[in-house]
């Protein structure tokens, strides 16, 4: 029996933003900073305005995916955020 692990890493998952193509803006965070569920994490731009993209849970950002101009599609995975153990 094969087990998952207790603490697998979250995806930040892209959401759909309309047809007009979105290019990411900036990253508000680091690999290893710690954010918070809910934070914006993330700037996207599409069809000349600006979105925030939330974290979806706490922990660190694991890892960066995607790079400022990237083209992104919506539902890419940007990156990924390891959540913290419970205390």
């Amino acid at each position: 029996m094969s087990s998952l692990p207790s603490n697998p890493e979250v995806p930040i998952i892209l959401p759909k933003l309309g047809t007009a193509p979105v290019r990411l803006s900036i990253w508000f965070a680091e690999p290893g900073d710690r954010v918070y569920e809910g934070d914006r994490i993330v700037e996207v731009s599409a069809g000349g305005a600006t979105f925030d993209v939330a974290a979806p849970a706490t922990g660190r950002l694991a890892t960066r995916l995607v790079i400022p101009r990237d083209e992104l599609q919506h539902g890419q995975v940007l990156g990924f955020i390891a959540p913290e153990e419970a205390s």
